[in-house]
């Protein structure tokens, strides 16, 4: 297979070669390793050249028709046909496209939709959500009052009639779903009924599986929740930015919120770049790409229980799984990562529910798909990328044997390149 796109960094290899080379040795890194990080992809040439490109010296305070600076008609283009696409792709009534990233997107929904100290209901960090869902570190947890949901403790996931009962208690302005570490299918419509039966906003962070969710492999709650905000990398395979997607009754609130709310000039070229890829996801090949993605997940997830390993909820529906390597062998998630690193396999420490570790060193890492598959890799990969993670795990303080895993993972992904 020929690689598929090729960077051209000229300039930069004449006059800046510090950077030039830190570049190029990046690009080795990703091709020659076997990249399970569920929040990673792998870009197109098309958001790359859109990332690269002169809308980045533009200011465009403001929204298409209504700027604070003038010449913008062909940003105005721009913008415009990202909001339209990301509309066309999700079903959304309304869309923003300026968030530079998800977090400030899940910020600008709050500030849209509750005052501060309000009560909103979040899944814990440790147990799958993110640090935007209410941990009392980050700005969500220190300006609302969040009160968090957990998983079951038996089956390891959500426990719909316990958030439902919970919400009664609580009686939140707002309810999240969509995580950052949950391999399970997330019932959507069961979260809508829940926050119409309490009376809250009904919210949805889908950043890890909009990819899917855009094509039919996970269902979709752009249409029918209050507020859906999204990465545009991970699954969806755009450029590191974010959107936010809501019903049009909200539109007017989450562009305030947007700016001048939080943020001054959007990144024009970098939502050129989400243009380019909402387009991508929207053909038959991008379909077919995610359910690939959920295969792969699977296959990978049995065939690392069939070696020993311990899977959270005894496996995936969607992109990711969290391995207790603690529990299948002694080795703590910091230790994981360390041996699997060595051996060009990456992931990331992470915490299990119910996880007695700090969150610094774990008893799981997780892993994922998006990656391999986008290299095209399909099921008979994935037993082959099991067997070396079980290999390098085994000789996690032997850097010998991880230092000659590292050759045939190299020689492994050869077979699959992607850029030049």
């Amino acid at each position: 297979m020929d690689a598929k796109y090729e960077m051209h960094l000229n300039y930069l290899k004449e006059h800046d070669k510090l950077i030039f080379d830190a570049i190029e040795a990046e690009k080795k890194r990703q091709m020659d390793g076997i990249e399970l990080i569920p929040s990673e992809n792998l870009v197109s040439q098309g958001v790359l050249e859109a990332m690269g490109s002169i809308p980045t010296n533009k200011y465009s305070e403001g929204y298409p028709g209504k700027r604070y600076y003038g010449g913008n008609e062909h940003i105005d283009i721009i913008e415009s046909e990202a909001i339209a696409r990301l509309k066309k792709l999700f079903g959304a009534e309304h869309a923003n496209v300026q968030p530079n990233s998800g977090s400030p997107a899940n910020m600008a929904a709050y500030y849209a939709l509750m005052n501060y100290g309000d009560t909103f209901m979040g899944l814990k960090l440790t147990e799958g959500g993110h640090l935007t869902h209410g941990h009392p570190v980050n700005f969500s947890g220190k300006y609302y009052n969040c009160v968090q949901y957990g998983l079951d403790k038996e089956t390891e996931m959500l426990d719909y009639d316990a958030i439902l009962k919970q919400a009664k208690e609580v009686k939140p302005k707002l309810i999240l779903s969509g995580y950052t570490a949950y391999p399970r299918e997330i019932d959507f419509k069961r979260f809508r009924e829940i926050c119409d039966e309490v009376g809250a906003f009904c919210m949805a962070d889908i950043a890890h599986i909009a990819g899917l969710c855009a094509a039919g492999v996970h269902e979709n709650p752009a249409p029918y929740f209050d507020v859906v905000t999204t990465t545009t990398h991970k699954t969806l395979r755009g450029p590191r930015s974010a959107v936010i997607m809501c019903k049009e009754e909200f539109a007017e609130k989450i562009d305030k919120a947007v700016f001048p709310g939080l943020q001054g000039g959007p990144h024009e070229h970098t939502i050129a770049a989400k243009a380019v890829a909402f387009e991508e996801a929207a053909q038959p090949e991008f379909k077919e790409y995610a359910k690939q993605i959920v295969k792969n997940a699977k296959t990978l997830a049995e065939e690392l229980m069939s070696q020993g390993l311990r899977l959270v909820s005894n496996g995936t529906d969607n992109h990711l799984m969290l391995v207790d390597v603690f529990k299948s062998k002694e080795i703590t998630g910091k230790d994981a990562e360390h041996a699997l690193e060595l051996a060009a396999i990456y992931c990331n420490k992470n915490t299990i529910p119910f996880d007695t570790r700090s969150p610094w060193n774990p008893s799981g890492i997780r892993i994922g798909t998006p990656v391999l598959t986008t290299r095209g890799m399909k099921e008979s990969e994935m037993k082959e990328v099991a067997s070396f993670i079980v290999k390098a795990l085994d000789a996690h303080s032997d850097e010998a044997k991880l230092a000659a895993i590292k050759k045939d993972v190299k020689a492994f992904c050869d077979q699959f390149p992607f850029y030049k």
